[in-house]
């Protein structure tokens, strides 16, 4: 048996009453079955974009894997949202679905009681989703992140869906013809998987095996390869033992675990938007862990030491064929925690004796890293009390590390663009995008398209950006601080700023201030913009009304 008898005992009154038998029965199952531990596969599967394309391809292949380990698997369907595809309603389903996507599973593995899941991994809010269902459910958990999408060529040079994203910003400004924009867009994703580059996907992927959630070396991988293949059957005959010997989430969920992965996400300048979805994680397994001020505390000590798109000249390939997360973590061991555990029941200490680096060049050494000052700055100021993050290119050259100028503030992404698209942003001004949080959109919005707009018309270095909302992890150009909380809706002061303020954004001293005094902020309070409720329905009301600052993961409660 896999279990002691006592936990048999429990299982048989979980599962073997006789109409759920008669009701398994009825699709397949012998009732002699009922005893064998119950998987749950989670599968974002969809056929409308490639970052999901092939799960269903991976569990078909799980589901026998599953039952020649002596489990049984059943699969759960969820929910699953994409950046480029979801601009209905402000794009406010993108982050706003990561929340709708865990209860979803919550809802199907605890009502149906599995013994453990193995969650199919993607794109950008399905895994910290799937984690953040983990952490509350509380069952044997592995994530397989099912990989990452092959880049094509366009004119002889290597184009992905991130150089799509650039140009797109040249075509809004009539930079480049709709013939070439076409001709890009055919030759950029060659297959299926989560965009290259270290946005927010790839990010989690790394994150979540630093955090322990994935097998050792398995991340970051390219969909569909014998590699990622070679995890989906480790993962079958892995889930089985976790559920034997009763491994469950919070008990990865620790500090230790938490340190590990930020540390590896700083040493790659991972994605901003992993900051606020560990610390969702976090909360959703009750852990008193603060994972904004881990990054504030690790920033200065940890180096960067890979330099991917759109913070470098690797690519994503480039890592994983230099040692992947476990060649990161290698190079960091010095300062890891080594009693971190991972699903595979091995410490982070006794995994990295084995880890090797196969490409230095790729993967720096601590005393040869690319840059030894924050790769992500958390700062503070009178317009972010909070926090405002900022992400800042290999080379200090790359963008501006401080910028004063008047602000031009917007309401919405449409009023925005159609701004630069008149030419009303100049160079030296600060773009104040406020209202985009997660109460204000509702759900979040985006700046991603205002930033390669203002790309596309030259004033990259020319010009910042502070916002409320967020931006896609394959966005890099321009000094720009997101996630800027208090949100304005809440009543934080990004809301108080006017035309004309001076706003100034320091990167080497962590600061972001609007140039008013305390008085004359109080006074603004007396008459402020005023943020009418959405007229949104349903969900995003939902998040409208029940969502948490950023600083508690933006979790709803």
């Amino acid at each position: 048996m896999f279990l002691s008898d006592e936990k048999t005992k429990y299982r048989s009154l979980k599962h073997n009453n006789c109409c759920r038998a008669a009701l398994w029965h009825s699709i397949g199952i012998d009732i002699e079955d009922m005893d064998k531990p119950k998987i749950a596969i989670i599968n974002s599967s969809g056929d409308f974009a490639p970052c999901f394309f092939h799960l269903d391809g991976i569990a078909k292949v799980l589901k026998e894997d599953l039952k020649a380990a002596g489990a049984l698997p059943f699969e759960l369907r969820t929910f699953a949202p994409v950046d480029f595809l979801f601009s209905g309603h402000q794009g406010g389903f993108v982050q706003g679905g990561r929340d709708l996507i865990s209860y979803d599973i919550e809802a199907g593995v605890e009502s149906v009681m599995y013994d453990g899941m193995i969650c199919l991994a993607s794109c950008d809010k399905t895994l910290p989703a799937q984690l953040m269902a983990a952490a509350r459910v509380n069952i044997p958990t592995i994530v397989i992140a099912c990989g990452y999408q092959p880049a094509g060529v366009y004119k002889g040079q290597r184009f992905d869906i991130e150089d799509l994203f650039i140009q797109s910003g040249y075509y809004d400004m009539g930079k480049i013809s709709k013939e070439e924009i076409d001709e890009m867009s055919r030759n950029a994703i060659m297959g299926p998987g989560v965009c290259q580059g270290i946005g927010t996907a790839n990010t989690m992927h790394v994150a979540c095996e630093a955090l322990g959630f994935a097998l050792p070396g398995s991340t970051p991988v390219l969909a569909n390869s014998p590699k990622m293949w070679e995890t989906v059957h480790a993962a079958a005959k892995r889930i089985v033992e976790m559920v034997d010997a009763d491994l469950k989430p919070r008990d990865l969920l620790t500090e230790a675990n938490f340190e590990n992965a930020v540390k590896t996400i700083l040493a790659i300048s991972g994605s901003t938007n992993s900051i606020k979805h560990l610390q969702a994680v976090a909360v959703s397994g009750k852990k008193d862990i603060d994972v904004f001020g881990m990054f504030e505390k690790f920033a200065d000590k940890v180096p960067l030491l890979v330099g991917i798109k759109p913070n470098g000249e690797h690519s994503i390939d480039d890592m994983e064929t230099a040692g992947g997360t476990l060649g990161v973590m290698k190079q960091l061991e010095s300062i890891l925690r080594p009693e971190a555990v991972n699903v595979s029941g091995q410490t982070a200490g006794e995994i990295l004796k084995d880890a090797k680096v196969l490409d230095e060049s790729v993967i720096r050494p601590m005393d040869k890293a690319l840059n030894y000052r924050p790769a992500i700055i958390l700062a503070k100021g009178n317009v972010a009390e909070d926090y405002g993050l900022i992400k800042l290119m290999i080379e200090d050259e790359a963008k501006p590390m401080y910028f004063r100028g008047p602000a031009k503030v917007y309401y919405d992404c449409k009023s925005a663009m159609i701004a630069a698209l008149k030419g009303e942003i100049k160079k030296g001004d600060v773009v104040v995008c406020c209202g985009f949080g997660i109460t204000g959109t509702p759900g979040m919005g985006g700046v991603s398209p205002i930033l390669f707009a203002l790309d596309g018309l030259g004033l990259r270095q020319d010009v910042a950006i502070i916002t409320d909302g967020h931006a896609s992890g394959l966005c890099n150009a321009a000094l720009m601080a997101v996630d800027i909380t208090p949100e304005a809706a809440k009543g934080g002061a990004l809301g108080l700023i006017r035309d004309g303020d001076i706003v100034v954004i320091d990167a080497n001293n962590r600061s972001i201030n609007v140039e008013l005094t305390d008085e004359e902020l109080a006074e603004r309070r007396k008459n402020p913009h005023v943020f009418a409720p959405s007229d949104e329905e349903g969900w995003l009301k939902i998040v409208e009304e029940r969502a948490k600052p950023l600083t508690e993961g933006g979790v709803l409660v």
